[in-house]
């Protein structure tokens, strides 16, 4: 694997690979020193040109514990801010002989174009509405150490789909897994062209939140949560009349929560907008795996980096204990 630009570059086998290579660096967290020789010698750069806190501080930590030399570039500091074109930018950048770019961009496709322009192994952390493959791979990693094999487990992904790269991901990525998927969106955040997708990729939509939560869909009652941010700052329009009738169709409220199962794990990629698509009661019940899945996120993201700069997921993996 050069890139990790999308799921759809794995395969199911490479998926859990991966998994087990994480699993792994999961234990490194509870080590008193959290740190491995696998990528001394090598430089990896985050180029950010939009705001993150949990992505970019976890892939900072992740080069950082497997020994790399780590360099953060932000769109508002770098040459891009006084007009220097994004091509240029990541050519000067690799001119200085460095090893891995971890990139998001707001344009859908950048991290796959800058892929084309250098040598460096490219890992798209968020393009645009197109892709978010490691977000992807945390909740699916988070769920799979809660509920065992995915295969055959019914997850519901709800909130703002038409903005969301995470969900775009999340499709791809559980339904390579064997899980059943159901969307849970308004009319206004549901995607165009939905129908002809889900019908391809087996997984299904639906505009009744409490029906699916009471398991009145196809799929019964879902196994997982995964709520989704409402992105008002990629709106230009009036996606629906107000914040609180968002909420009440389709916010995760206490009572909604009390139509899940205990032991139902709730998700949500974060940022949250608590009080609008999820409730406090929600955020921190006992079964919230928010901050499991930020914990998961950064082991995920060691194995990526180590799989790409220094082993071979179709090859043998070296020792990364």
């Amino acid at each position: 694997m050069k890139h990790l630009l999308s799921i759809d570059d794995l395969s199911t086998d490479e998926v859990q690979q991966l998994f087990e290579t994480a699993a792994d660096m999961h234990d490194v967290q509870r080590r008193d020193v959290k740190k491995l020789p696998a990528l001394r010698g090598r430089t990896v750069v985050n180029m950010f040109f939009e705001d993150s806190t949990r992505t970019r501080s976890s892939f900072e930590i992740a080069g950082k514990w497997l020994s790399a030399d780590v360099i953060n570039i932000s769109g508002k500091g770098s040459s891009t801010s006084k007009g220097e074109s994004l091509r240029d930018t990541v050519l000067t950048v690799c001119a200085m002989g460095v090893d891995g770019l971890v990139i998001r961009h707001p344009a859908s496709g950048a991290a796959h174009q800058v892929s084309q322009w250098v040598d460096a192994a490219v890992v798209n952390a968020g393009d645009g509405t197109h892709e978010h493959p490691t977000q992807a791979l945390l909740d699916a990693y988070t769920l799979q150490r809660h509920l065992g094999s995915l295969d055959g487990r019914h997850v519901a992904i709800i909130g703002d789909l038409t903005h969301s790269r995470v969900f775009r991901s999340n499709v791809q990525c559980l339904t390579k897994l064997g899980a059943r998927v159901t969307v849970v969106a308004p009319p206004t955040l549901m995607p165009s062209g939905i129908a002809t997708w889900s019908a391809a990729a087996g997984f299904e939509t639906s505009y009744d939140l409490d029906e699916v939560l009471r398991g009145a869909g196809v799929h019964g009652r879902p196994d997982a949560v995964m709520m989704l941010r409402v992105q008002r700052e990629r709106m230009s329009g009036a996606f629906f009349p107000s914040a609180r009738e968002y909420t009440v169709g389709y916010g995760l409220t206490r009572d909604r929560l009390a139509l899940l199962d205990p032991e139902v794990p709730i998700c949500h990629p974060g940022p949250m907008n608590r009080g609008l698509e999820i409730a406090a009661d929600a955020a921190d019940a006992a079964q919230s795996v928010v901050l499991e899945q930020v914990s998961s996120g950064l082991a995920v993201r060691m194995a990526v980096l180590y799989h790409l700069l220094a082993g071979d997921l179709q090859g043998q993996q070296g020792d990364v204990a």
